[in-house]
């Protein structure tokens, strides 16, 4: 029982570097791309093909000395960039790894659990910065995310009703012969654009608008407590990649084609980045209420129909 225990805790130490090795390179894979769509050079260069920038990155970074704005309140405003990348860690649970050793049978509802746990996370940054730009674009964050969990929720079920499982491994079964890709694009787009709106990405990157909060409800974070946010954002990115291979794209995790699907969803998140322009606020809700939630309602009401259906006809 203990050697068990002990297992899991070590494949999961193993998962979790694993994710933070792959956070340094995302930010330089970014940075390459980036550098090329917009035709410039960035501070990319460190080491051979710039290996070495990451790691140049997170010295900068953690030893920077640590700030702490007078009137904020320290206890909140110390703890939630910890929490953040706490959250964004644990998360990975419930992907399926090759050792199969941390599996679980409700997932689905775990990573429901923890991405609406990360609202309040951002909305205590912003709070307890004492800021009004902060406050602002913690508010913002929490409306946003919130409008886009009702959708992300919705078209999960609509995948329950289809596998009859919350188990992130059972998908793998189901997508042998055809991705469900195929059989839902439509809701693939959705569930793509709300996972940009979930992590706070452009064209849905309001809680972090430069040119008018000035960098939003991380603005009075430095050094460490920025690096913290920062990793707990690309964390999530390159878990929103993972999920969306594993219900989308075909979740064979026993192969190398998996994690080079990954990298895939994970540059086109950049490149979005570097093509698309910000969204007013206003038409993020309406997309939000008035196209993402009745063309995942719908879809929901059809795969449930679907179910009951071939439930009764094989009765």
């Amino acid at each position: 029982m203990y050697y068990n225990f002990l297992l899991s805790v070590f494949c999961y130490l193993i998962l979790v570097i694993g994710v933070l090795v792959g956070v340094a390179f995302l930010t330089l894979l970014e940075r390459k791309v980036l550098g090329y769509i917009q035709i410039r050079r960035g501070p990319n260069k460190v080491g051979f093909c710039g290996i070495l920038q990451p790691f140049a990155d997170a010295i900068k970074l953690f030893t920077s000395e640590q700030t702490f704005p007078v009137m904020s309140n320290y206890y909140p405003y110390y703890l939630a960039p910890v929490f953040s990348l706490l959250l964004a860690l644990v998360v990975w649970l419930c992907v399926p790894v090759v050792s199969l050793m941390i599996t679980f049978s409700l997932g689905l509802l775990f990573f429901l659990c923890c991405t609406s746990m990360g609202v309040y996370t951002v909305m205590s940054a912003g709070w307890a910065s004492n800021s009004n730009y902060a406050l602002l674009g913690g508010l913002r964050a929490v409306a946003q995310t919130i409008s886009y969990e009702v959708s992300l929720a919705l078209i999960l079920l609509s995948f329950v009703f289809l596998s009859e499982s919350y188990n992130l491994f059972d998908f793998m079964c189901f997508q042998e012969d055809i991705w469900f890709l195929f059989i839902t694009f439509p809701l693939a787009l959705c569930w793509l654009a709300s996972c940009l709106a979930e992590t706070n990405r452009t064209p849905f990157d309001f809680a972090e608008g430069e040119s008018e909060l000035v960098s939003g409800f991380n603005v009075e974070y430095s050094a460490g407590g920025f690096a913290l946010i920062f990793m707990a954002e690309y964390a999530s990115i390159l878990f929103m990649g993972v999920l969306f291979t594993v219900i989308f794209l075909g979740c064979d995790v026993f192969s190398y084609l998996f994690f080079f699907k990954v990298v895939f969803i994970s540059f086109i998140y950049i490149w979005v980045r570097g093509t698309l322009p910000r969204f007013r606020y206003d038409k993020l809700m309406y997309l939000a209420w008035s196209s993402f939630l009745p063309l995942s309602l719908n879809y929901l009401l059809f795969f449930a129909g679907v179910s009951i259906f071939l439930l009764s006809f094989l009765i």
